[in-house]
């Protein structure tokens, strides 16, 4: 997904939708921008509200409008769930995402990248679909020819380094693991308010 300049693009909608951006120096500098809109423009409209919350969580998971709204459609459908919660695990249960959850790459768009060059299985199976669907009870594990690829060099010692979250289970030597339970907003922290991202398509 093609995003334009990073900084930018960062400065506008939080530091979290790229995890380069999340420095004390980039810190300061949006800070400063920050001051500076706030001198020259009235109050933000309730819509405008919405509409950065829905484009901060669509470029956190480096999504196009038509696949985030694919994912809105999907929640607004949901009858078993509320409409957020069950937009934050359409989400969150995403391949890519689940990979960089692990810990197996330091961005979103390098999981995507891992899955796409098929590093990746799936219940015994390669995956290069970054987009596909978990579910509780699924096996993830590195493929045995890329244990020792790029990123993944060392990667068990990196792996202390980093909280595995609640609802994943992994094991850094075999590099196998899975999903155990959904995630929660308790349990994986949501992008951005995603009951004002609701309420921007259904207004």
């Amino acid at each position: 997904m093609k995003t334009g300049p990073r900084y930018k693009i960062a400065k506008r909608l939080g530091a979290t939708v790229f995890e380069k951006a999340q420095t004390q120096k980039f810190a300061l500098s949006a800070d400063r921008s920050a001051k500076n809109k706030r001198r020259g423009r009235g109050r933000q409209s309730e819509y405008g509200k919405q509409m950065l919350e829905k484009q901060k969580v669509r470029v956190t998971y480096g999504l196009t409008e038509r696949q985030f709204r694919n994912y809105v459609n999907k929640a607004l459908e949901a009858h078993s769930a509320q409409p957020s919660d069950r937009l934050h695990e359409l989400l969150e249960m995403r391949l890519d995402n689940v990979v960089w959850r692990l810990g197996l790459t330091p961005t979103r768009r390098g999981a995507r990248q891992m899955v796409a060059h098929g590093h990746v299985m799936v219940n015994g199976k390669k995956s290069r679909v970054p987009s596909q669907a978990l579910h509780v009870g699924d096996v993830i594990a590195v493929r045995d020819g890329s244990k020792e690829h790029g990123v993944l060099v060392g990667f068990a010692e990196k792996f202390l380094e980093r909280p595995l979250p609640s609802w994943l289970t992994w094991d850094a030597k075999s590099m196998e693991g899975g999903l155990k339970e959904r995630p929660t907003s308790s349990s994986a922290d949501p992008a951005g308010d995603l009951v004002a991202v609701l309420s921007f398509y259904t207004r």
